[in-house]
């Protein structure tokens, strides 16, 4: 258990980092699934509106350290190569 006046600020502090990371975790997820389905169901126009959504998220997310830089670039260059697929 914390003791000291700052402990005790940084142990609230991490807290608040770690709730503030899940949900920009989640919703980098949900945006990804969205981009995912559109793919799936065939909708090129939607699956392109989807991924211009996912792009400033994910690269947010690498930046705040939420994921890694490589990771998010591979999955934007994953889906869009998968969307442009769609066209042929």
């Amino acid at each position: 258990m914390a003791q000291h006046k700052s402990a005790k600020t940084r142990i609230r502090r991490n807290a608040r980092a770690a709730e503030i990371n899940h949900s920009r975790l989640n919703r980098i997820r949900s945006y990804v699934k969205a981009v995912e389905t559109a793919i799936a169901a065939g909708d090129k126009k939607a699956a392109q509106e989807a991924l211009k959504k996912v792009m400033p998220e994910l690269t947010r997310g690498a930046n705040r350290g939420v994921v890694h830089k490589k990771t998010a670039s591979r999955k934007i260059s994953r889906l869009s190569a998968r969307i442009k697929v769609l066209a042929a």
